[in-house]
């Protein structure tokens, strides 16, 4: 079974840097991209996807609207906020809707925690 990652940021070049942190990380995972929520919410509802690292900042839905929504469509799905914005609000929201907090700039280092502990749920449902 292939692990798909999506990966939700206004900013492409955001996208692409936690696409290489992930492809260093986990290589054979499949990395999805959407620009905002309704694309990420749109990606969701066309094939399965395993795990989502969402900005904060974002037009329309924030970051934090979109992981509330997932958390209550796919209870036991791993989810990541990523923010430049840490402020401890923002971290309490993450925690309340059962989602990791990443600080931007992605690197792989700060990234890594979140998807090894994904890996880990993951595995028993690949079997």
């Amino acid at each position: 079974m292939d692990t798909t990652v999506l990966i939700v940021d206004d900013s492409k070049l955001a996208r692409i840097v936690v696409g290489k942190a992930i492809a260093a990380l986990q290589p054979e995972w499949v990395r999805i991209e959407a620009s905002n929520a309704d694309e990420a919410v749109a990606a969701v509802n066309a094939q399965s996807v395993n795990l989502a690292i969402i900005d904060f900042n974002m037009p329309g839905r924030d970051g934090l609207a979109l992981a509330e929504e997932l958390r209550a469509r796919f209870p036991a799905m791993p989810l990541a906020v990523a923010t430049a914005n840490v402020q401890d609000e923002i971290v309490a929201r993450a925690r309340a809707a059962n989602a990791s907090f990443i600080a931007k700039p992605v690197t792989e280092e700060g990234i890594r925690g979140f998807i090894s502990g994904a890996a880990l749920r993951l595995r028993p449902a690949a079997r």
